[in-house]
């Protein structure tokens, strides 16, 4: 393997060219905006070089050079932005961007290369973005702001605190059970961003089917709604609450990968089957005018709020411990009677709790788990149906043999 020795005079060479990297941005948007900014290419190269003398004097017994290098470039770049004030220009960019590029001199001598480069780069890139950044934090909604803050408190904050140790005969483990929390979150997550995106600029359909990443039951229902009071959508609503439900199977077959890949062997395909059907039995319905409104999933629910995480870890709880009971008093029958029943609720928790289990991988699991999907969809058809009247007849059908072709599926092992 090729091997690079990062001796000092590499290490030299790189804190000039991180230096020249930033310099180059701030002096080609000065050129842009036709304005004076507060330093250039030489300037801020020989930042970095000075940055990485001072790392040198230290290595060399000087243990104050760093600091003093460091308040000599501080003071330098407070002269400098007083006198910015006096013209009218306000901004700590360039000052705190001079000050990063000292750091990063001092770290290529320091350090790893790979600390004083991804430095520099980040660097460049918000500076260089700035116009974009601005862009997207203005149409920044406060309540998904506010999600993403939630997100790094339950990643961050909340999974590490929790203990990683096994309780009570069900071998409950809080930070597997976070850490499933999380995962099924941060899958919706992206598909609720993906539905906001480009949802109501597609349509219906479209947002059916990004949208049955974060829940195809809330499609289902939603859509359903439009087909109540929009005659005109009944067709395209079928559709996308169809298409919604399709991607149920992916977005299971990908939790089942993450959680248990064993499974995959005999569960892949079957899956995969269910999905190509949905998106068959979608297809061949009448169009109607699109529906471009921005509004047409205002039901979906951001993944990322606290009280949903916390009421999916609730229910995984209790149904990894319900399903052990029944497992135990009743057998598998029981277990698959459960199955039956559960996907008239909500079909992640029971799945999820099965896969991620103690329990061998077999006949009964797999049939368990393709019940409840088969059970869930049917559920779905029946709340779509009973509000969509002008296409109850296709959509009774279209439901009726979707659900019929889960027992080929469950019968062939």
């Amino acid at each position: 393997m090729f091997h690079v020795e990062w001796t000092p005079e590499i290490r030299f060479v790189i804190a000039l060219a991180l230096g020249f990297l930033v310099g180059l941005e701030r002096e080609t948007m000065s050129i842009a905006k036709k304005q004076r900014i507060l330093a250039g290419v030489r300037t801020y190269t020989i930042i970095s070089m000075y940055g990485y003398a001072c790392a040198f004097l230290l290595k060399s017994g000087a243990w104050a050079a760093i600091p003093l290098g460091m308040a000599t470039v501080a003071a330098m770049l407070v002269v400098g932005y007083l006198a910015k004030l006096k013209e009218g220009h306000i901004g700590w960019t360039s000052e705190v961007s001079a000050a990063l590029t000292f750091v990063v001199g001092a770290l290529s001598l320091l350090v790893e290369v790979w600390v004083p480069m991804a430095l520099a780069v980040m660097n460049t890139m918000l500076l260089s973005e700035k116009s974009e950044i601005e862009h997207h934090v203005e149409k920044l909604d406060k309540a998904e702001f506010l999600a993403v803050v939630k997100f790094i408190l339950i990643t961050a904050i909340i999974l590490p605190a929790v203990p990683n140790q096994e309780y009570t005969q069900f071998a409950l483990n809080p930070t597997r059970i976070w850490q499933i929390v999380v995962m099924v979150s941060s899958v919706g997550f992206i598909g609720y961003f993906i539905t906001k995106k480009f949802g109501s600029r597609f349509g219906l359909p479209i947002s059916g089917l990004v949208g049955g990443i974060v829940s195809s039951t809330a499609v289902s229902i939603a859509m359903g709604r439009i087909a109540q009071t929009n005659a005109e959508q009944e067709g395209n609503a079928l559709r996308a609450a169809l298409l919604a439900s399709s991607v149920m199977y992916l977005r299971i077959l990908v939790l089942i990968w993450i959680l248990n890949p064993a499974l995959l062997v005999l569960l892949w395909w079957k899956l995969l089957f269910l999905f190509v059907a949905g998106i068959a039995l979608s297809l061949f319905i009448r169009s109607t005018r699109a529906n471009t409104g921005s509004d047409t999933l205002r039901s979906l629910q951001n993944p990322f709020e606290i009280r949903p995480a916390l009421l999916f870890a609730v229910v995984f709880v209790v149904l990894t411990v319900v399903t052990a009971l029944i497992r135990n008093s009743f057998g598998d029958s029981g277990l698959l009677v459960l199955s039956s029943v559960i996907g008239v609720v909500d079909v992640d928790p029971f799945v999820l709790s099965i896969v991620q289990g103690t329990l061998p991988a077999s006949s009964v699991m797999l049939t368990a788990i393709l019940l409840a999907l088969m059970s869930n969809t049917m559920v779905k058809g029946v709340y779509f149906g009973s509000m969509a009247k002008g296409v109850r007849g296709a959509t009774a059908w279209r439901y009726a043999l979707w659900a019929l072709l889960h027992l080929p599926v469950i019968v062939l092992f």
